[in-house]
């Protein structure tokens, strides 16, 4: 049987929203009268928001992270689809697992809430997409998790219901008012890096200095880490852009370099990282080996996969990866183009 809109009429089924909230930058939901979520363009207006050692091995990775587009071989994405399915197409499956179990919801920020875009301080996320967040926190204990600094985020979103782990995982804090599914009111706070705060500011103004000659680069301060990015730089510029970070890194041995998608990463060595954070969140709120909780972790970027490994590793929850193109992942699930779902938009779920 056939409808234009889909009814949710229990929290459980909240899950659709936060399989959709990475996705769409348009409203997802709405409220009827009768206080249900009901869909009319959920499907059809997904889209995905975006989708980065030696000198020569960083430029090499740099590289590998940003690849230029081109059309993808057809053989390799059906390959890849098999293993790592659309959340939306294998939603039943989801809920089926995630039955009788408190659902937690874990959201990447830049390329899954907002696009990526340029600069990153113009990364926004839409009122829309804000209301979205809103309404899966009505239901579900919901975290930002991000590579930004814990008040960027926060002043992106606006939330204050939401826990937020800035700094890869850094830097946690929780509403200050507790969570209406955590037992307790006390705050959520926790900073595994605090010692290396003046480093990572002796390093940025380092940084500043040394790569303020090459075009387009910048160096963004998230508190517990830096993040260079050359999403603007010429990719004749790369080499000497890497070779500047690289001379400023191996001075300080307590900090390692990583990349994602166009950006270097700066951070400590502490065996920290958005696994940890997903980790330490799930016994904040009571959950800590415990199998009566089902976590969901979107995200689209290489230091989500951290993430997406506890999950696997302990057999709980979904990871669901946010990209356009086929990866190595983690993730058990994927989102990719509004395309495979148009053929549901008239579907119940």
């Amino acid at each position: 049987m056939t409808n234009q809109n889909m009814v949710i009429s229990n929290a459980k089924s909240g899950l659709t929203i936060a399989i959709a909230v990475a996705m769409s930058e348009s409203t997802l939901f709405s409220q009827n009268q009768n206080g249900y979520f009901t869909k009319r363009k959920f499907l059809k207006k997904l889209e995905t928001s975006g989708n980065g050692a030696r000198i020569n091995a960083l430029l090499d990775s740099m590289r590998a992270s940003s690849p230029s587009r081109r059309p993808s071989d057809t053989e390799d994405h059906n390959s890849w689809i098999l293993r790592h399915p659309s959340a939306l197409s294998m939603f039943d499956e989801i809920m089926m697992a995630s039955k009788g179990k408190q659902i937690v919801v874990f959201l990447d920020y830049d390329g899954t809430l907002s696009p990526i875009v340029e600069d990153p301080d113009r990364a926004i996320m839409t009122n829309e997409m804000r209301e979205a967040v809103r309404d899966v926190a009505k239901f579900f204990p919901t975290a930002i998790v991000s590579g930004r600094c814990r008040a960027k985020v926060y002043n992106f979103v606006r939330l204050s219901e939401l826990y937020y782990a800035g700094s890869h995982g850094m830097d946690i804090k929780g509403p200050s008012n507790g969570h209406k599914h955590k037992k307790g009111n006390e705050t959520v706070l926790c900073q595994p890096a605090i010692e290396f705060l003046p480093m990572i500011d002796e390093v940025y103004k380092t940084l500043l200095e040394k790569i303020k000659y090459i075009p387009g680069a910048t160096v963004e301060n998230n508190k517990f880490c830096l993040s260079v990015h050359f999403r603007c730089v010429d990719e004749k510029k790369w080499g000497e852009l890497a070779d500047e970070v690289k001379s400023v890194t191996k001075d300080y041995q307590q900090l390692r370099l990583t990349q994602g998608r166009k950006v270097l990463e700066i951070r400590p060595t502490i065996k920290w990282d958005k696994g940890n954070a997903l980790e330490f969140l799930l016994e904040s709120l009571g959950y800590a080996e415990s199998n009566n909780v089902f976590p969901v972790y979107i995200g689209d970027d290489r230091t989500d996969e951290d993430a997406f490994r506890v999950l696997r590793n302990r057999g709980l929850g979904v990871g669901i990866l946010v990209s356009k193109t086929p990866k190595e992942t983690k993730a058990s699930y994927s989102l990719q183009e509004p395309s495979e779902a148009s053929t549901k938009e008239n579907d119940n779920v």
